[in-house]
């Protein structure tokens, strides 16, 4: 229940990247013999298949060790390389933190920067961008959605305000890649960080899609030593994983709308089990919209939160003493990147959740291989969790 942290290599993926991890094992930048011919076609075909999956061209997909390494490239790569033309740069309070500390680096390197405050489901307009672009703006960056509370931002229309203004715009697209429709053309996007491993694809192989034409973009590298990638990234480039990233793409994107149906399914099975077994939950995000009963929306009806998320607060409750608790089921209490501190997510504290329910949150990510009978399964065992908890509390309190 934890797939916004990672997901489980899908078997489909593993077949592809077998055989080069064995016999296959060529260096993709060997020009000279047929072992890095090989790696190189297999290389090619990949870089389609991410390409296909953004409507991108092959040529603007650079790949990277992930979605870190994207963010940072584009965040300070661009801010860099366009520091003649401006030193400002915007971005949201709720983005990832390799997004938000590649921010806290410009800034000490002598760049402002505008965090724009989200409303109280996590959601940015395209108007509080237009409104927060100056003259001497050269990046704009808002993810996707968000790892945390699921929210899809209206990339389209912030697109175009970007756009309207001569600005680049990065979107760390890492959540909703492979899960909800994602158009680099039709949403205006210059730069976009995506990973293997959030969409069934192995951990340690990313990629920044980087526009070639109108505009060109240009990035300053952060790593040296080679210039693969067309200069954009230097290393040699890990074949078997950027193998099955290709594949992983290609499933997500032929079963994208089938699962999206699926879990929508499951996250409603899921909030209504919970809410109706324990009082004193409450949502964060977006609201669930209503769904036919096969999972699809109605007509006129939009989904503004990734359709495996669900995060929930529970009254009276600590968040880690309720993980504890869940031991046979796998669920976080934030962002897998920075659940090993005690602070309340930045994610909810931005968006208005008091610290007490900030603490008392917990994300549940629902995936392809999650079925009606384990979401069954966490219904009950998150209300005895819960009852029990709750029960321990006012003794605590007296002690």
């Amino acid at each position: 229940m934890d797939h916004h942290a990672t997901t489980p290599v899908d078997p489909r993926v593993l077949d592809a990247m077998m055989p080069y991890l064995t016999r296959a094992f060529g260096n993709a930048s060997s020009r000279s013999h047929v072992f890095g011919w090989e790696a190189e076609a297999a290389v090619d075909e990949a870089r389609r298949q991410v390409a296909v999956g953004m409507n991108a061209s092959p040529k603007e997909i650079v790949f990277t060790s992930g979605a870190t390494e994207s963010d940072n490239l584009a965040t300070l790569g661009a801010a860099r390389a366009y520091r003649a033309k401006g030193n400002h740069v915007v971005t949201a309070s709720t983005e990832h933190h390799a997004v938000l500390d590649s921010c806290h680096v410009l800034e000490r390197e002598g760049f402002e920067v505008t965090y724009l405050a989200p409303d109280r489901t996590g959601r940015i307009e395209a108007a509080s961008v237009a409104a927060a672009i100056r003259d001497e703006t050269v990046l704009v960056t808002l993810m996707l959605a968000n790892n945390e509370i699921g929210t899809i931002l209206p990339l389209a229309e912030i697109g175009a305000a970007c756009r309207a203004r001569n600005v680049l715009f990065h979107s760390d697209a890492v959540q909703g890649f492979g899960k909800i429709p994602f158009d680099v053309e039709a949403m205006s996007i210059d730069l976009a960080s995506v990973t293997a491993h959030k969409l069934y694809g192995p951990k340690g192989v990313g990629a920044l899609y980087v526009r070639a034409r109108k505009p060109r973009v240009r990035l300053e590298p952060i790593l040296h030593g080679g210039g693969h990638e067309r200069g954009m990234r230097s290393g040699t480039l890990n074949v078997p994983g950027i193998v099955g990233f290709g594949k992983a793409v290609e499933i997500s994107l032929a079963e994208r709308d089938d699962e999206a149906r699926r879990l929508r399914l499951l996250r409603q099975r899921l909030f209504a089990g919970i809410t109706g077994d324990l009082t004193g939950v409450s949502l964060n995000g977006p609201p669930l919209p209503a769904l036919e009963s096969d999972g699809s929306l109605p007509p006129g009806v939009e989904d503004r939160r990734l359709p495996g998320n669900l995060n929930l607060s529970f009254e009276g409750v600590e968040g880690e003493a309720l993980l504890m608790s869940l031991k046979d089921i796998a669920v976080s209490s934030g962002s897998a990147c920075t659940s090993a501190s005690l602070q309340p997510s930045h994610v909810l504290k931005a968006i208005g959740v008091p610290d007490d329910l900030a603490h008392a949150s917990i994300r549940f990510g629902l995936g392809r291989e999650n079925t009606a009978e384990e979401v069954d399964f966490t219904i009950g065992a998150v209300g005895v969790a819960v009852r029990r908890l709750r029960d321990l509390a006012p003794a605590m309190a007296r002690t």
